[in-house]
């Protein structure tokens, strides 16, 4: 009898032990949640062990440990299992885009009427709502200028201007009091020095037009600050608004008067919304627009004083009336091969000429999104802005309607590195990792908005291997796969711009949509288009490219690309790279 019994039991410890892990390895904490329709779990790390079962999106799991890609996790009565890391989220990621900002979930209060919410963060999706002063919306997500919000019309982007969070205490929270005076270069190129002497070493470099914060001045030299950078230039190539003239200041560069269509519009003191603001415009009030820079407008509100409104809540006017603009651009290059250049500013007009990528136009004036172009033959033509890229401070012109190209693709975007594979560090200490995450997080909102299915192959600051970046595209039969690098170079610090990848030929258009039109968005320099020895796209069965965003060795390209306007741009670069490659294919 007693035999039985030792029997029965040892049985049972035997049943028992087959629903332990089998292995002790890393432990961990926390838990997953399944991000995709189905996942086999697996006896083993590993596609070579057996499936034991199959969750479902949506599912919580606890962690057991960790081990290369893969993750154990426990399930019912003491059993566990394996599943692949990129086909969940821990803990408090979002299920396939980027992980939520400090924002979300806060309430917070309209600061101006007729606010218009769009179906994506940029200002060529289309409108679908608007909102007025004191109303309240949720905040949803952030993307660079733009809040996602959720309100009584559903969901939207709005610009993040003309929100207020409410704190705990129902007031808005507080804006730094201090003020600086800024400034704007005034070359075509200027050093930023370690010294307020020509003899210390570069630093930096800052072009015409970019505008900085003023620390100080000792003598001859001014010590500003530009992104991450802190330096002296020569005072002489500084403009600062004390010392702008009001005759100059009143002349109006664009030769376009602009009308205030907000309730209240704040006034900064820089073309930017961390910029402090120092007054305010009503609604009605009519203002001579001094000039325009990345959908600003400065304006002097009081005699004397001059800020920068947001040129999306002024209507403009002009003497003409056909609404042409004289801007400040100066030339523009064409994009394509075979542009047609038409006798009059519509898709309809006669063809007055052809044009070839890299021809060079000079412009007269901008009729609506069409720029009148001086021809060799003496005439004028008009060529459509989104079709060009142009030289000036003006954003470049989109063409509406590149959501339908992109509605119902599967797009997965691949952030470079991450994790302990930081990348390349830039000059000033800007970690690839990050800077590619930021990017496609930009990016990854303005797809899903124009209805594309949208996978990132990391949501955070996480380690995935090579193969497993590869499997995401397989695995959600992606119509585009898009690798995001900034490169890097020890040999030569002066080294920039962008490159574009592709392994095998169909993939080259792919490549060279999305490095044209994102050359054209950012201005950065070129370096082309060419074939690339990558295991993301060597491996890849889908169409893949790799982009190469510009140099981090370069201190100061390196400012360039951590800047808020040309991540903007970059992304919208590529989001219309896209667009156009699903329309040609």
């Amino acid at each position: 009898m007693t035999k039985k019994y030792t029997l029965l039991l040892f049985t049972i410890i035997l049943a028992f032990g087959t629903f332990l892990p089998q292995e002790i390895g890393n432990a961990s904490s926390g838990s997953v949640t399944i991000s995709t329709d189905t996942v086999n779990v697996r006896s083993g790390p590993g596609l070579s062990y057996p499936n034991i079962m199959t969750v479902k999106r949506g599912e919580q799991y606890q962690i057991v440990k960790e081990k290369d890609d893969w993750i154990e996790i426990k399930l019912s009565f003491g059993q566990t299992g394996w599943i692949v890391n990129w086909l969940v989220t821990k803990d408090d990621e979002t299920s396939s885009g980027p992980e939520a900002t400090s924002t979300g979930g806060k309430i917070a209060k309209v600061n101006t009427d007729q606010l218009r919410i769009r179906s994506g963060p940029g200002t060529s999706f289309p409108m679908i709502a608007s909102l007025n002063q004191g109303q309240e919306v949720t905040i949803l997500d952030q993307n660079e200028n733009w809040y996602k919000i959720s309100s009584y019309f559903g969901e939207g982007w709005v610009i993040r201007e003309f929100l207020n969070i409410q704190t705990s205490d129902n007031t808005t929270s507080p804006k730094s009091s201090k003020h600086t005076e800024m400034g704007t270069v005034n070359a075509d190129t200027i050093n930023i020095r370690e010294e307020p002497n020509v003899s210390s070493s570069t630093v930096g470099k800052l072009t015409n037009g970019t505008d900085v914060t003023i620390i100080s001045q000792q003598n001859q030299w001014l010590k500003i600050s530009y992104s991450s950078i802190e330096g002296w230039v020569k005072a002489e190539f500084i403009d600062t608004q004390s010392e702008i003239s009001n005759d100059t200041q009143k002349e109006s560069v664009t030769g376009v008067t602009g009308t205030v269509s907000a309730e209240s519009l704040s006034v900064r003191s820089d073309a930017s919304l961390n910029a402090d603001i120092i007054g305010s415009v009503s609604e009605g009030q009519q203002f001579t627009i001094l000039d325009e820079k990345y959908n600003w407008v400065k304006i002097e509100f009081q005699s004397g004083s001059f800020g920068w409104v947001s040129g999306l809540f002024l209507e403009k006017t002009t003497a003409s009336a056909k609404e042409k603009q004289p801007l400040k651009v100066t030339t523009v290059t064409i994009l394509h091969n075979g542009t047609n250049i038409r006798e009059e500013a519509d898709v309809q007009s006669d063809v007055a000429a052809l044009a070839d990528e890299g021809d060079r136009f000079s412009v007269k004036r901008m009729v609506n999104d069409w720029y009148e172009v001086q021809l060799r033959n003496g005439k004028t033509g008009y060529v459509a802005g989104w079709i060009v890229s142009n030289n000036g401070s003006s954003p470049q012109i989109h063409k509406g309607g590149a959501e339908s190209y992109l509605k119902n693709k599967t797009i997965v975007l691949d952030p470079g590195h991450g994790g302990e594979d930081t990348g390349t560090t830039g000059t000033n200490g800007t970690l690839e990792k990050q800077l590619t995450l930021r990017t496609a997080r930009l990016l990854y909102d303005k797809l899903s908005a124009a209805g594309a299915n949208v996978y990132l192959t990391r949501s955070t600051d996480t380690f995935i291997s090579l193969p497993s970046r590869v499997y995401a595209a397989t695995k959600n039969s992606a119509d585009a796969f898009i690798s995001l690098h900034y490169d890097s170079t020890l040999d030569d610090r002066s080294s920039r711009g962008m490159t574009g990848y592709y392994y095998y030929d169909d993939q080259k258009g792919l490549a060279d949509s999305l490095y044209t039109s994102t050359i054209a968005q950012t201005k950065l320099d070129g370096r082309g288009v060419r074939f690339g020895d990558f295991h993301v796209i060597r491996e890849n069965s889908q169409t893949a490219a790799l982009i190469e965003l510009g140099y981090l060795s370069n201190p100061q390209e390196e400012i360039t690309l951590n800047s808020s306007v040309f991540q903007e741009n970059a992304a919208s670069g590529l989001y219309d790279g896209l667009a156009r490659y699903f329309k040609n294919n």
